[in-house]
């Protein structure tokens, strides 16, 4: 079986390679790309492998993106540190993934349900994989704001923060304007991209690039300080701080 492996850190990339020297040594990997363009520019080049490992965010943006430049029909197998979008939406579609740090066994249990799938339930894969990219692209882009009698397009970039007080939500953008939204911020969250935006608490979305300090507070929690002024303090509880330290040690180079 030829296998491809599309991984920018090259740590993870010789782990995976030498998992599969060990567990499978029937899996050949023909390649090892770090990139989207180098991805598309190999696939576009070369006879599709029969499977492929997937990092979802590589340096030059979304992996998903591949699969807009080149059809892909074999199984992927995504490989993520944190990204609890992509993770919910690969269980609802029964679609194999594999946390980081990759192990032994993980990569085992991966490859044992690859090798039961029939010839239909390949192709169902194949196609349940490109859906999911095509919604992961297509979702929150821009929000259509709607202020008396305007109609106001907010693109998703310029999205500093979301809050919600006294059952009214509001985005604020980098230049400090604030704009009413008609959608929840539960709904908000299912919208925005998990590697761009952390729900900090009942009250708050906050983009990345918005985050410009972060405080420790009493009893172990955070404070953040963002580029612009928000209504309240964005504390981040000590439960939680794991997970938003996670997220943030996610970031990639901006494309």
């Amino acid at each position: 079986m030829k296998a491809l492996i599309i991984e920018d850190e090259t740590a993870a990339a010789r782990n995976l390679a030498a998992i599969l020297r060990q567990a499978a040594p029937e899996v050949e990997v023909v390649a090892t790309l770090e990139s989207v363009a180098e991805s598309i520019e190999w696939l576009r080049a070369n006879p599709e492998p029969e499977l492929l490992f997937m990092d979802i965010h590589l340096a030059d943006g979304d992996s998903f993106r591949i699969f807009d430049a080149v059809e892909i029909t074999a199984p992927v197998i995504f490989t993520t540190a944190y990204d609890r979008y992509a993770l919910e939406a690969f269980k609802v579609n029964s679609i194999d993934y594999l946390l980081k740090p990759l192990n032994e066994s993980d990569v085992r249990r991966a490859l044992a349900k690859l090798r039961r799938l029939t010839s239909a339930e390949r192709s169902s894969y194949g196609s349940r994989v490109r859906s999911l990219a095509a919604e992961r692209r297509d979702r929150g882009e821009v929000f259509l704001v709607h202020v008396r009698d305007r109609i106001i397009p907010l693109q998703r970039d310029r999205i500093a923060y979301c809050y919600t007080a006294n059952e009214r939500v509001t985005a604020c953008d980098y230049d400090g304007a604030v704009y009413p939204l008609d959608r929840t911020l539960e709904t908000l969250q299912s919208m925005l991209p998990e590697e761009e935006f952390f729900r900090a608490n009942r009250q708050f979305i906050v983009a990345r690039r918005a985050v410009k300090e972060i405080v420790v507070w009493f009893g172990s929690r955070l404070s953040l300080h963002l580029t612009v002024e928000t209504p309240e303090r964005i504390i981040i509880s000590k439960a939680r701080v794991p997970e938003f330290k996670a997220w943030l040690r996610s970031v990639r180079p901006a494309e």
